[in-house]
Formats: C-alpha cells, structure tokens, sequence
C-alpha cells in the first residue's frame, strides 16, 4: 500500500476496536486475520529477499507470535531455510496463535530462546522479529532485552511484524524507556500507526510497508481511526483533507484580488526584513489576492527595493497597524513573526493584532513575546494559528512540554491537543512529524518521513516560509487547522520538488509547481 497524505492511520485501541467489530460482525474470523497477515508479511519479504534465503522467525507469547509462525511456515513452503524461537516454545498462547504454533510443527520444532541460547540462533538473512506487537505496555525485560541487543551485532537484516518491539505504537518512543528492536523493514497490517511517524519511529521501523487484510468495510468502527496529513479524523477528530479536496480548494475562480484574499505581514527593522520577505512571497504565491508587507518607517526603502508584486505599508507603531485594520477590512489575515523583533513596538504590535480578531499566524519572535505576556495569552481568538518549533512550544507550554519528554505513552499528539485545547486556538508543532490540532480535538500528522522525507526542509528560514503559506490560505478563507494541514502538505512538496541543495528562498518558487501536481 502506498503511503501518501490522506492514508488511513490508527492508535493501537483503534486497530483493536476495528478488528473486534469485524470478527463480532461474523465477516471474519480471529484466525483468517492472522492467516492473512502472515501471507501478506510473507509476501512482502519474498519480493523483498532472495529466493531461499535463510530466516530466523522469534515469536513471542501474543498474537503478535501467532502471524511469526504464519510467516515462519509460509517462507519454508516457499523454499527459504527458517527456524523459530521462543521463550516458552510449549507455552500457552492464544488461540489462534496457538493454531499457528500447531500448523507451523508440521514443519520443524520450536526453538527455545533463552539468554544461554541466544549463541545458538544460526546466522541468518533475514531475522523476524515477531515477540511483541501494538498493545506493549511495559519495557522489553530478560531475553527480550538481550535479543535486542544480539540483534544489533548480527548482519542480518530485521523484519519487524506490525511494529518494532518495544517501540510505542501510538508515540514513537520507546515503551518505557527500554529498549527497541531496530528494524530494517518493518510490515503492518490495514494501515500504519501514530509510532510509525512520530519521533523515533522512523529511524526504528526502517521502510514500512502496509498489508491489506480486507478490514476496509469497517474502517469507521474504529474510534480513533486517524489519517496522515491530512490527518486524524472521526468521532472528535476532524474528517481528512484528501489531495483531490485539497486542490480544488485551492483552485482560484476567476474575480478580484480582494475575491482570494488579501494578507498583511509584519516585519522587522533595518537589515532585518528578509524572513518576512520570503512569508509575504509566500503567502502570494499560495494564492492569496494582495499581500503586503508592513515595516517600520527607516525600512521601507529596504525593502522597496527587493520587492515588486508584494505591497508595501509604512506602520511605525501599534497605533498605525490599528488604523490601517479599521481602515481596511478587506485585510483578512495576519502574520506576525519572522525576523520581527522583540522589543516595546513589536510586542504592542502582537496586542493590536490579536485585538482585530482577525485570522492571524503567530510564529518566531510572535510567539516568544507571546511566552512573555498573560494578557496577549487571554487575546488569542479561534482564527489564530500558532506554529511553534520544539524551543518555542516549550516557551509557550512549559508543563505539556516537559510531560512530553516523560516515559509515560504521552505522546506529541496528546501534547499539541493539550496544548490547542489550553489556549483556545490551532498549534502546529514543527518537526519531520508536524503534529496540527485544534481546540475542539481535532489533530492531524503531517510526517515527512519514509518517501516523504525532506530533510533539508532543516534550513534557516524554512519555518518562515511555512508562516506565509499558511496566512495566504486563511486569507482565502480556509479555516486555521485546515490551513496548517494544507500548508504542511505543500511545504514538504515544494522541497521534495527541489532536492538536496535548497535554501528557504527557493520555497516560495516551488510552490506553483507543488499546486499544478495536486490533483484536479
């Protein structure tokens, strides 16, 4: 299945919930689950390895060991030279799972794996690691924790069965701080997970690599059924954003400029203007009808001078911003931030801005003296969208912040909608795995992982970039959570359009580009 934004994604309970609504429904059984997920898994590391390979399969006591021994049974069928281990080779299991077990001893004995053994696993091509899958709750221990280690030090590459163990399948970190099997490939079924993206759940699965297992019809049974950017959606979470939804929102029809928006951008002083440049480009080239930059009176040759499309006000102080936004309400949007400044004038500015209610996009030195000021936290409104990075989150939201570096399942999605509800307004979290959520619940990932990855989006003035796009789409009238999705989604398109090399400036150029590809 191929990953892209809009692919169905759930937490552990939601994959739970889902499975248990189609045995209770009768279309399925327990074990036609595991059957298929084990061909499936099967499948993928036949197209994957060489024909005969040589595989060690290490199951644990769960379910989770039941699909090891479907996968163990189905490679040796297929010519591969497998073996399995276990902790308890003639423990009790589940049902299935132990159907599994009794399926699988028509083809070799059961290994028992136990830290004197662990010298006697034979090398291998191919390791499955099939010992604990979504629901661990406590940290690797005994031989689990030694496997991981010996894993480490052996050639072989690893196979991880739903999700690596001991990596959180709804965090991306370790489940309790222990530690994590680190897998070169990683197989789930029905559709990824939330530590499939977030955190070190990248780094830990490898490449992922998602089975059908015909759980489609039921795919609104599951409570906490999520989607990649766009994002989560049903029950308190918001509906995805698919691509095609997403373009057509962002096609203009023909009008005005004032019919598609018109943005006003702060920026700083004198040598200081040049993160707000890129956001106004930004925003422009998003869509937005009119943008224009408003800088301090010695700054508006400066600018004057790199600037052509983009519109040029003189605002020398908080007083001035208020005038023009009486003056001018077809300004439908704000963004407030980048390279902005931190002094007496910028920090009035945040309060004359926040007093329009109109949409606004807090980001950089917005949010610091945001950080500062209880009374400017009292004005944030719904139509704002804050966009911190990690530092500036925790400036911000110092308790979730800190919560969030604890072992206790708290994961990046619960803090940014901690963080939405607590201050009345859209936070996106900055990151490889961008986290939006809005006050009502609402939450989404946009991850830039896997074929997503765009690690030079790690760039001075990326971020500001990000800013501008996003108040080009409010200024269209798209919501702030819808916007920050949205935005998200084509900031990492743009980079991937461009490839190593790019610098911020380049990411406002890209975007026409990133807009023609989505589709109609």
């Amino acid at each position: 299945m191929k990953l892209s934004p809009g692919t169905p994604c759930l937490t552990a309970a939601g994959m739970q919930t889902l499975e248990q609504a189609a045995i209770t429904a009768g279309t399925v059984s327990g074990w036609q689950l595991m059957a298929r997920a084990g061909e499936g898994a099967a499948k993928a590391l036949l197209r994957r390895y060489e024909p005969g390979s040589r595989a060690v399969v290490l199951c644990g006591p769960g379910n989770n060991g039941g699909d090891g021994y479907v996968i163990a049974r189905l490679l040796s069928e297929a010519g591969w030279s497998v073996s399995i281990w276990a902790e308890d080779p003639e423990g009790q299991l589940p049902e299935d799972a132990a159907r599994a077990r009794d399926a699988w001893a028509q083809c070799g004995p059961v290994g028992a794996l136990r830290a004197d053994t662990l010298e006697d696993l034979p090398q291998a091509d191919v390791y499955v690691d099939a010992l604990f899958g979504l629901g661990l709750s406590r940290p690797l221990e005994g031989v689990a924790e030694q496997v991981v280690a010996e894993l480490r030090r052996r050639p072989g590459k690893v196979v991880a069965v739903d999700i690596p163990s001991g990596l959180g399948a709804d965090t991306g970190r370790a489940v309790a701080g222990g530690p994590m099997v680190r897998a070169d490939l990683t197989v789930t079924f029905h559709s990824p997970k939330p530590g499939h993206f977030l955190a070190d759940g990248p780094a830990t699965c490898g490449a992922l690599e998602v089975i059908d297992i015909g759980l489609g019809p039921f795919h609104d049974e599951a409570g906490d059924s999520l989607h990649l950017q766009p994002p989560y959606g049903k029950t308190n979470f918001h509906p995805p954003r698919e691509r095609a939804d997403l373009a057509r929102a962002l096609r203009k029809a023909p009008g005005h400029k004032y019919d598609h928006g018109a943005a006003l951008v702060l920026s700083g002083g004198v040598g200081k203007g040049g993160a707000a440049r890129m956001s106004a480009r930004a925003a422009l080239r998003i869509g937005a009808g009119l943008v224009t930059l408003g800088v301090p009176p010695a700054a508006v040759i400066e600018n004057a001078a790199q600037l052509d499309a983009v519109m040029l006000a003189r605002i020398p102080d908080a007083e001035a911003l208020s005038h023009i936004l009486e003056d001018d309400d077809r300004i439908s949007a704000l963004a407030l931030g980048p390279g902005m400044g931190l002094g007496e004038r910028e920090a009035a500015l945040l309060g004359a801005a926040l007093a329009a209610r109109r949409a606004t996009v807090l980001d950089a030195d917005a949010l610091t003296l945001l950080s500062r000021s209880a009374e400017d936290r009292q004005a944030l409104h719904e139509d704002c969208l804050l966009t911190p990075h990690g530092g500036e989150f925790a400036r911000l939201f110092p308790d979730i912040s800190e919560r969030m570096k604890q072992r206790d399942g708290f994961s990046k999605v619960d803090a940014v909608r901690e963080a939405a509800a607590s201050c009345g307004t859209t936070v996106l979290l900055k990151g490889p795995d961008t986290v939006i959520a809005s006050p009502d619940g609402a939450a989404a990932i946009a991850s830039s992982a896997y074929s997503r990855s765009a690690p030079w989006l790690g760039t001075a003035g990326a971020g500001d970039v990000l800013t501008g796009i996003a108040a080009g789409l409010m200024a269209r009238g798209l919501s702030p959570f819808d916007a920050a999705q949205a935005a998200a989604t084509i900031h990492v398109d743009a980079a991937l359009s461009f490839g190593p090399g790019l610098i911020a400036e380049d990411l406002p150029d890209l975007l026409p580009a990133a807009l023609r590809a989505l589709p109609l």
